[in-house]
């Protein structure tokens, strides 16, 4: 069957509601605007739906020179830019990593504060921070994800997941691709061929897919309630564990420049084809 790109997303706060948008430019440490803003706590940690599922219920859209982030609760609504420039900078945490990161003004802070119920403080990360992926799996850079530039997932995957908990749960409520929030959605494969992908050519431009994406319980956090489940997590466990990971979509890095297009034609190659 044809592949395609069949949606992009960017998530330009890392564990906040992102956007689905129809073409975007690849930067030097993933698709552009893509988690270069978090929140931290006092020490400076990383915060996220993990913690503070209440992130789900804020969501974004582009705005002409930035994004809006709204409160679906009662609609109230932040406006910030791309990009920050400041002169006071913090040290952060994502995992192990530490990160030198911008912080941004105390009342842009005040508003996540409020909305979180919980001290936090907006941070950016700036080009001139250059945090390097896992050298055990690619020699890339990063933005604030969890580890790797970008998140290649298979639509068919997702599909069978959902077919697989409606057969042996009544009440299975299928689940959104927001839930595993992802960049790069294709689709025309078989289910969980992904597994045996090296690169995916996306257009023009091709990408490496470098180790399964481990997930944790922010899927079973639905991104327009903040509700929290035990599901997708344990049917997914059920056949996708290796180890102490449950396994949903590809890790992925790209040195190639340009820009991916939903409709995109696709090619993706094992590493037995590979030449």
């Amino acid at each position: 069957m044809e592949l395609r790109l069949a949606s992009l997303h960017i998530h330009p706060i890392k564990s906040v509601g992102g956007m689905a948008v129809n073409e975007a430019r690849l930067s030097d440490r993933g698709l552009e605007h893509d988690r270069r803003w978090m929140l931290v706590d006092a020490e400076g940690r990383f915060m996220t739906q993990r913690e503070l599922p209440v992130l789900a219920l804020l969501h974004t859209e582009p705005l002409v020179d930035g994004f809006r982030v709204c409160d679906t609760r009662d609609g109230a609504h932040l406006d910030l830019p791309w990009t920050l420039h400041a002169a006071h900078t913090r040290m952060c945490s994502v995992w192990s990593d530490r990160v030198r990161c911008i912080t941004a003004p105390s009342d842009l802070s005040a508003w996540f504060s409020e909305r979180c119920s919980t001290p936090l403080e907006l941070v950016y990360l700036p080009d001139s921070t250059r945090r390097r992926t896992d050298g055990r799996y690619a020699k890339a850079i990063t933005s604030l994800s969890d580890g790797f530039p970008y998140l290649v997932v298979n639509a068919a995957s997702l599909r069978d997941l959902n077919e697989r908990g409606q057969r042996t749960h009544a009440d299975w409520i299928p689940v959104p691709m927001d839930r595993f929030r992802p960049n790069l959605v294709i689709e025309g494969a078989a289910p969980w061929v992904e597994d045996a992908w090296r690169t995916v050519q996306v257009g023009r431009v091709r990408f490496e897919l470098v180790k399964p994406c481990g997930r944790c319980v922010i899927i079973n956090t639905d991104q327009t309630t903040g509700a929290r489940y035990t599901e997708p997590l344990r049917t997914l466990a059920t056949f996708r564990s290796t180890g102490n990971k449950v396994l949903f979509g590809m890790n992925a890095v790209c040195a190639d420049t340009g820009s991916v297009r939903v409709g995109d034609l696709v090619t993706a190659l094992p590493a037995a084809e590979l030449r």
